[in-house]
Parts: structure tokens; sequence; C-alpha cells
């Protein structure tokens, strides 16, 4: 049975968030990676390049069946993601380049910081009784780098936070929130997810039945009918959402 809010006998809320391109800005170390190693200039289309290897990234890994965790399939994932999202944009890289590449987007992604109102409202909903974690797709210790390179190591127990490699399952299966919800003993129907992919975080969270927060900061398109609850692009805004749904 779900846990109950003994003061008014409601299901206990929680809030999960993704995090990549969500909690940080997952554009800035792709900028870096490909000037650093291809010289690209301030000219170029890095937001669209950057969506569309976000595309080649999902893409690839529903092919494999879920993000591979280690080994040579995913590096061959990883660096396939850069040949194909850049041959759109008229960049044909080597298989060296390509490793460059992500070798270089690698070492960036741990030099990040949260965007401006993710500690607040994360101490601010704690601090209401919020049940708070995130759901990360990618390999663990990986995923755990990026996690403790932002402080939220020590904010967030580690019985709250999911990532695809070590459960099972990859955003957006359904399976993967509903092992959060019965892991913590959580209903559903009192779950929020704040993510910006539509096909991984709008697609799983509403089709396991969750309240879903679509952070459409890059003014992406719906890729399916999949209907969120709220369309948000600040934290400002995402603030005031989940605040009102305590009072």
């Amino acid at each position: 049975m779900p846990t109950m809010n003994s003061a008014t006998s409601l299901p206990q809320l929680a809030v999960f968030f993704d995090v990549d391109d969500t909690l940080y800005d997952h554009l800035i170390p792709f900028h870096q990676a490909l000037e650093h190693v291809l010289g690209t200039g301030e000219d170029f289309p890095y937001a669209s390049a950057y969506h569309r290897m976000r595309y080649y990234s999902d893409k690839l890994s529903a092919d494999a069946g879920g993000t591979p965790t280690h080994g040579s399939q995913l590096h061959e994932m990883r660096t396939r993601r850069f040949i194909l999202s850049l041959a759109e944009f008229g960049v044909t890289l080597t298989g060296t380049q390509a490793a460059e590449i992500q070798s270089q987007y690698l070492r960036c992604q741990f030099k990040i910081q949260l965007f401006d109102g993710v500690r607040s409202l994360l101490t601010g909903l704690m601090d209401q009784g919020v049940t708070v974690g995130l759901i990360t797709n990618g390999p663990p210790e990986h995923q755990m780098r990026k996690i403790r390179a932002l402080g939220l190591n020590d904010l967030i127990p580690p019985e709250r936070i999911f990532i695809s490699g070590a459960v099972g399952w990859t955003k957006p299966d359904r399976q993967l929130f509903h092992h959060v919800a019965d892991k913590l003993n959580l209903a559903p129907a009192a779950c929020y997810y704040v993510g910006d992919s539509w096909r991984n975080d709008v697609v799983g969270a509403v089709d396991a039945g969750w309240n879903v927060l679509w952070f459409n900061h890059r003014g992406a398109t719906p890729e399916t009918d999949h209907r969120p609850h709220y369309t948000t692009s600040s934290y400002s805004e995402i603030a005031k959402i989940l605040l009102a749904e305590l009072n």
C-alpha cells in the first residue's frame, strides 16, 4: 500500500527529476567538445546539432535494447551518435575523430553546474516533506559521477537515485517508473516527474500514470500524442507549479 501523509490521509507526494539537460546545461560540454576537437567556431549550430545527437543517442540505445553499461557496444554507440548527427550538418567524422570528441565530451561532463533555482527547489520540497529523487538513463558509475559533480549525492539519499544501467529498465520503458513507485511504496498518481526529453521523459512517465512536467527549455516539438500535465521553460515556473501542488 502506498505511503500516506498522516496529517492529511493523502498519498505521499514525490517529485523525481531527470539529470542530463534537466538539472544542468548538457549543451555546454557538447559545445566545448566540438570546439576543442574540430574548432567549429561560434557560428556552428550547436543547439541543433546537440538535438540530433540526443536523437541518435536515444535511437541507438533503443535499437540495442537499452543503454549499454560498458565495453565495445557502449563505445560504438557513443561514437556513432556523433558521426550520424554531425553528418547532417556537413561534418564528416572519422572513427578516430568521433572517439576524440566522445573523450573530450566525457571530460567536460564532470565540470558542470546546476541550473539556477534547482538546489533551492530541491531543498524547499524536501523541507516540506516531499520525497525527492532522480531517474536517469546511463551506465551507473558514469551517471553517479555527474550526480557527485553537481553536489547532489549529499542531498538526495542513494535509495532515491535510480539509474537505468543499475535497475535493468531504460526510459521510456514504463516499467522503470513502476519500479520506482513500488520500491518506495508510492502511489503513481502522487508522483511527479520533471524532464527535458519528450521521447524518454514525457512518454515514459505519462505511460506510467505519473504527473509530468516537460522542461522544454530548448523549444522542442512534441513527437507523439502524449500530453504532459505541464510544459515549462524555467525553474521559476517549475517551482511555482510544484509548490502550488503542496497547498
